[in-house]
């Protein structure tokens, strides 16, 4: 059972890592130092997190995403140099959740765990990307706050659930595995949209022309 419960803690921190890497750090970190995560000796790996380091770390860049992540625009900006960022993080706090397995465990581990970061990490950027086209910031900060929320609620539910976790996260996967490729078509359709209409106007056709079309 109790590798179950070790691969639904890492699961959920990878999928959650690629929602917002820093807020997952920071709060697994609290539980870890104020022992709501108690670390049994498959966990103590996981005892890093609560150093006073790490937690000012992602305490602070956490703070930075927090404004970032509510403006339009930024907050998409702000996604894309995260692309590397969080599927790197999300791999690395699962390995640590994992702790010590066999090398083949190991790289499978990894492997899963990275493709589970990057889903929901392109999941967050591809809506973000659609919300950004409505010129009104409400949206993106209620977006964002759910997103918190979500980390929030997931993170609860990995530490003192980890096998609902995992079947939980798992279906979460499959369900964006899905949806993506959908969205990532309407993406692709409003950015040939965008692009034709500068075109339109940047494209050297006489004024009197651009006017009348």
């Amino acid at each position: 059972m109790h590798i179950l419960e070790q691969m639904g803690l890492a699961l959920g921190m990878a999928s959650l890592a690629g929602l917002n890497l820093y807020l997952t750090v920071f709060l697994t970190g609290m539980l870890v130092r104020f022992d709501g995560l108690h670390l049994a000796a498959k966990y103590q790996s996981l005892e890093v997190l609560g150093h006073d380091w790490v937690l000012m770390a992602a305490g602070v860049l956490y703070a930075i995403e927090f404004v970032a992540d509510k403006v339009p625009w930024l907050d998409s900006l702000w996604d894309s140099v995260h692309t590397l960022i969080r599927p790197v993080g999300g791999t690395i706090l699962a390995m640590q959740a994992l702790g010590d397995m066999p090398p083949h465990v190991e790289v499978i581990g990894a492997l899963l765990a990275g493709g589970a970061a990057l889903t929901t990490h392109s999941a967050k950027a591809g809506t973000r990307l659609l919300v950004n086209h409505s010129p009104e910031p409400a949206s993106n900060i209620a977006l964002s706050i759910a997103e918190d929320i979500v980390v929030v609620a997931g993170t609860l539910v990995m530490v003192m659930k980890p096998v609902l976790a995992l079947c939980v996260f798992t279906a979460v996967i499959i369900v964006l595995w899905l949806v993506l490729p959908q969205m990532f078509r309407v993406l692709r359709r409003s950015a040939e949209f965008v692009r034709g209409k500068w075109r339109g106007v940047f494209g050297g056709r006489p004024v009197e022309q651009r006017l009348c079309s």
